[in-house]
């Protein structure tokens, strides 16, 4: 359930898929911070925001070169992908992107650098009809893009890595052993993940969980938790909102009784902060729509520790108690993905 607050517009990407284009030219080495070559024989993968990268990584393995496309903790409705994009995805045989227009600016520059025999996968078009595309706040229906956020759920976790096994399996046989074996693990991972959010959202009242955020990233989740999204503050193209929308802002979270906003790490906005105090309300600024905790290599660098601190973190904020997710441990492989920088 969803009530609108805000209706703000996403910034035009027209200018970002115009440059994107234009790096079709730009060659190349790889990116020198770090990045492997394709000179092992194994199958090159690229992803594009570091959920799916990481996905595609627990269930590749070492079978697979997983390369990522947008830096960790970056906008990825405005990323313009840098030179270095066209040389990997020339090279890649399979990228995988979220789709929903997510990136749009970054399929043109695959669809015009993709090597023959080598395919995009839109992970989210593939999976969700239009039929249940959610139009919100950050995504008014009448911009034509849907909420892409798919992965903030764990119900559609499973779903993109059962895609991302198949896909994989269809393109390098030899290893689909492999791939089922470690979509099997990680599927059992993610219902261990349900489970305790599942426990752990019975300690807050139904009618008292309620997400007022910065950015609307939660739209699927609420539906399929049943959480209720009463807005998002998020202006159009990302700025500030106006003082005639903070003062609006704050009669509204006043009226609709929340104790605490959601922001997010990847949005600092001191404004938040001065809505929050003159609401009387609590700002909790550190939600990750798409920031891996840690850094790779770390055993929480995954894409689980990240949805299991979002849901402790709203759960916590609204009172209840997260016991279920704090007892939770993980036994996901670690992350051998290179994530740009």
């Amino acid at each position: 359930m969803t009530r609108r607050l805000l209706r703000p517009s996403l910034a035009p990407l027209a200018a970002v898929a115009a440059l994107a284009l234009t790096l079709t030219a730009c060659g190349g080495d790889s990116d020198s911070s770090g990045s492997p070559d394709a000179s092992d024989g194994r199958l090159v993968a690229a992803a594009t925001v570091s959920p799916i990268t990481n996905i595609v990584s627990v269930i590749g393995g070492d079978a697979v070169e997983v390369e990522g496309i947008v830096p960790e903790g970056t906008n990825s409705h405005t990323f313009e992908p840098a030179p270095s994009v066209a040389e990997l995805v020339s090279r890649a045989d399979v990228i995988f992107v979220n789709g929903l227009q997510l990136e749009d600016p970054t399929i043109a520059l695959a669809e015009a650098n993709l090597k023959p025999g080598a395919e995009i996968v839109e992970i989210g078009t593939r999976l969700l009809p239009e039929s249940d595309y959610l139009y919100d706040f950050s995504f008014p229906e009448e911009e034509g893009k849907p909420n892409p956020h798919l992965w903030t759920d764990p119900t559609y976790v499973v779903e993109y890595a059962d895609v991302v096994r198949e896909v994989l399996g269809e393109r390098d046989p030899a290893n689909a052993e492999t791939f089922d074996a470690n979509f099997e693990a990680f599927t059992t991972e993610v219902a261990k993940l349900d489970a305790a959010l599942r426990a752990d959202q019975e300690s807050v009242p139904v009618d008292q969980r309620k997400l007022l955020t910065y950015h609307d990233a939660y739209a699927y989740f609420a539906k399929n938790y049943n959480w209720t999204v009463i807005g998002a503050i998020e202006p159009g193209s990302f700025d500030e909102p106006t003082p005639a929308e903070v003062a609006e802002l704050i009669e509204q979270i006043r009226a609709e009784g929340v104790p605490v906003i959601f922001g997010s790490e990847v949005f600092p906005s001191p404004v938040l902060e001065t809505i929050a105090a003159e609401a009387g309300v609590r700002y909790e600024d550190s939600l990750r729509d798409d920031d891996l905790p840690g850094g790779p290599g770390d055993p929480e660098h995954n894409l689980l520790s990240l949805l299991r601190y979002n849901y402790r973190t709203m759960i916590t904020g609204l009172g209840g108690t997260p016991t279920q997710l704090d007892a939770l441990v993980f036994t996901v492989p670690t992350d051998n993905a290179y994530y740009p920088q």
